[in-house]
Parts: structure tokens; C-alpha cells; sequence
């Protein structure tokens, strides 16, 4: 981990901002503004790019996509660019995560983390970041399953770290690692049974 040096104050407005930035619900709204739909409502009801493909709109999805990846990378980024110091860097990437997975806007019942969880690992690392999603690329090609895709990319991501010299990172990673395969708990347990859906599929 990264050595302190920023001071408390600092790290706890660091924090709630991210947290903040984090816990937008892009997926809600996208989806709301292309007059699809709750996506609460729909397929698993996730707020992630994932389900929001299974409404049959690609563009809804990769908007989904690219917005919970870059709120990732802007928090990391712009807490980098004031503070000046990779401690408050780091806070902020699992802030940000931490306010996808459990957003006030909705009750504190968000989504997986998985677009936010890489946007962070680009704006931390861009070599673990692209390294880490092209293991999720080929994760789902080989697959055809999402969910499998990024418990393979978030796995690797130790091997990345290494590869990469970068083992400042790795206590992070692997607490949003942990938290990433916490919440793809019922995911795991119907890639066992067999049960789990292939991406673009409408129902699951």
C-alpha cells in the first residue's frame, strides 16, 4: 500500500466525494432517459451495463458501461490531480466503488462493480487497468458468460500487479476483489449449477 501522507480531514472529504461520484446510478438513468424503462424492473434488476443489454439496447449498455467506468477513473483521477498524493488516489478508487455497490440515490442497493472496479484499475495503473480488461475480453468470449468474465479479470489482476511492478496496489485490489466476488455470490452458484445466462440474454 501506498505510504500516508495525506492528512485525515483531507482523506475524509476525499472519501464522501468519491463516495458520491461513485454512487451515481448511470445505468438507472440511461436507461430512463431512452425511455426503456426501469431497469430495477427489469431482467436481474442489477444497475449494471450487463443488464441493461438485456432490455436489446447495445447503446443503452455500452453508455452504462463507459459512464460507471469513467466515474471510477475521474474520482481516482481528480483526487491524484488536487491532492497530489497516491494515498488519497487509492482512497478514492475504493470510495468510488464502494458508492456503486451501495448508492444512497437508491436506497443504498446498487450494482457489482465490475465497470468501476477496471475504470479505477486504468486511472490507478493503465497497464494493470488494460491488462485487466482485456483478461475480461477474453473471459467473455471464451464464456459467453459476464459475470464469469470479470471474476477471471479480477482474479488475474495479482499477476497484473506483478507483471506491471506495481505493489502499492495490491491490498486494494484485493479488498475490491473480495467485494466483487461477495457480490457475484449468486453468480457463482449458477455458473456451478449451469443456470447462468450468456450475455445478451433478455431474462436471468
Amino acid at each position: 500500500m501506498p505510504e500516508i501522507v495525506t492528512p485525515g480531514q483531507t482523506m475524509i472529504l476525499v472519501a464522501l466525494l468519491s463516495y458520491l461520484v461513485g454512487s451515481i446510478p448511470f445505468g438507472v438513468l440511461v436507461t430512463r432517459a431512452m425511455g426503456l424503462g426501469d431497469l430495477r424492473r427489469i431482467g436481474s434488476g442489477n444497475i449494471g451495463a450487463t443488464n441493461v443489454l438485456r432490455t436489446g439496447n447495445r447503446g443503452a449498455a455500452l453508455a452504462t458501461l463507459l459512464l460507471d467506468g469513467a466515474k471510477g477513473a475521474v474520482a481516482v483521477l481528480v483526487a491524484r490531480a488536487a491532492i497530489g498524493a497516491e494515498d488519497a488516489a487509492q482512497l478514492a478508487a475504493f470510495a468510488a466503488f464502494v458508492g456503486h455497490l451501495w448508492p444512497v440515490w437508491l436506497g443504498f442497493k446498487g450494482g457489482k462493480g465490475v465497470a468501476t472496479f477496471l475504470g479505477t484499475l486504468i486511472a490507478l495503473s493503465w497497464p494493470v487497468g488494460l491488462a485487466a480488461c482485456a483478461t475480461w475480453a477474453l473471459g467473455a468470449a471464451l464464456t459467453r458468460i459476464s459475470s464469469a468474465a470479470a471474476l477471471i479479470a479480477a482474479a488475474t489482476v495479482p499477476i497484473w500487479l506483478w507483471t506491471f511492478d506495481n505493489g502499492r496496489m495490491l491490498l486494494l485490489t484485493l479488498v475490491l476483489t473480495i467485494l466483487i466476488y461477495i457480490r457475484h455470490a449468486a453468480n457463482l452458484a449458477r455458473i456451478r449449477a449451469g443456470t447462468e445466462p450468456k450475455i445478451g440474454a433478455k431474462k436471468g
